[in-house]
């Protein structure tokens, strides 16, 4: 299945503390944002990739796409203060598609697995996304005292990518930004349309880089996964 990626790169990184776009920071060598590039370059199914930035920081993220040889970036759209503003600003530009994937230009670990599964899903049932089961135990607070115990089994850990027949998701950003919501993830937005949205059962090692300890984290996947590659 066939399907156009939009990754969202406009972020500031605050949580990072880096002083700097989080995406632009190394990690084994290479920028953030070109591990995940990268997943999607080495994908058949991928015919197209989009990133939604920041006009300040484009001619830095052409330049390393262009030095490392990335053939499947098609464009770039001026990110917005608001992830969904991003997405809505690549999906005005991008060309028409029957499937496409929105995902984190800060999770680098995604498999293509995962991917291909997401973008089946969604051309059946119309909108997929990818998550992980909740493994801690799950309280809610009241006034700095547990008053409940949440019961974990039906909780999931949501992450990208999240994947929508093209249509679907034009709709649902174009009436979120018509009627002022804001969401915290394309889902939601289609969840308030009316769409279904199947889960597809991701992994744990599909981290966001966030903060510090994320990129102590990020460096051991690597690590590990190079490790398997030698055996």
């Amino acid at each position: 299945m066939n399907y156009t990626a939009i990754l969202p790169a406009a972020g500031s990184g605050r949580r990072m503390k880096a002083g700097k776009n989080k995406l632009l920071l190394e990690l084994s060598g290479k920028p953030v944002f070109i591990h995940t590039l990268e997943v999607f370059e080495q994908d058949p199914a991928c015919e197209a990739v989009w990133l939604a930035v920041k006009q300040e920081e484009r001619d830095v993220i052409e330049s390393e796409i262009r030095r490392l040889g990335l053939k499947k970036v098609a464009g770039f759209a001026d990110g917005g203060t608001e992830r969904q503003d991003s997405v809505r600003a690549c999906l005005e530009v991008i060309p028409e598609c029957e499937v496409v994937l929105v995902h984190d230009a800060a999770r680098p670990f995604v498999s293509q697995e995962v991917i291909t599964r997401l973008a089946e899903a969604a051309q059946e049932q119309g909108a997929a996304i990818a998550g992980v089961r909740v493994k801690d135990t799950i309280k809610k607070e009241k006034e700095g005292f547990v008053s409940e115990t949440i019961d974990r089994e039906s909780l999931w850990m949501i992450q990208t990518p999240q994947a929508f027949r093209y249509g679907l998701l034009l709709e649902a950003v174009k009436s979120a930004a018509e009627q002022g919501f804001l969401g915290t993830d394309e889902a939601m937005l289609a969840e308030r349309i009316g769409q279904r949205v199947q889960i597809v059962e991701s992994s744990y090692e599909n981290i966001k880089i966030t903060t510090p300890d994320d990129l102590i984290h990020g460096k051991a996947i690597l690590a590990s996964r190079q490790q398997e590659e030698e055996k």
